[in-house]
């Protein structure tokens, strides 16, 4: 049993550092594709919200009320509100719509 988490612990460590090697030892020029450098600089962006929108809709009793905070956050963010106003008002706005809902 020892020897095989011990295995599969390496076979993982050995497939996340290829994943990350790989590129820096095959791609040595820089990118000039405008369209691959396009989908590069937006990879940050969208890994980031794929992990968090579901994690909003999901963090509250109901999704209507993850929703709602979600819809208010969004709207205040861009209105240009600081992150401390989007957070406490869109906190409150889920909390009433619990109380509500």
């Amino acid at each position: 049993m020892r020897s095989e988490v011990l295995m599969a612990i390496l076979v993982m460590a050995g497939v996340t550092y290829l994943i990350r090697v790989l590129p820096l030892v095959l791609i040595r020029k820089p990118i000039t594709n405008p369209l691959f450098r396009s989908f590069l600089y937006y990879v940050p962006y969208v890994t980031l919200s794929v992990m968090t929108v579901p994690a909003i809709l999901t963090a509250t009793q109901s999704p209507i009320s993850g929703t709602i905070g979600f819809v208010v956050a969004v709207v205040l963010a861009y209105k240009k509100a600081s992150l401390i106003q989007v957070a406490s008002v869109a906190c409150a706005a889920v909390y009433l719509a619990e109380l509500v809902l």
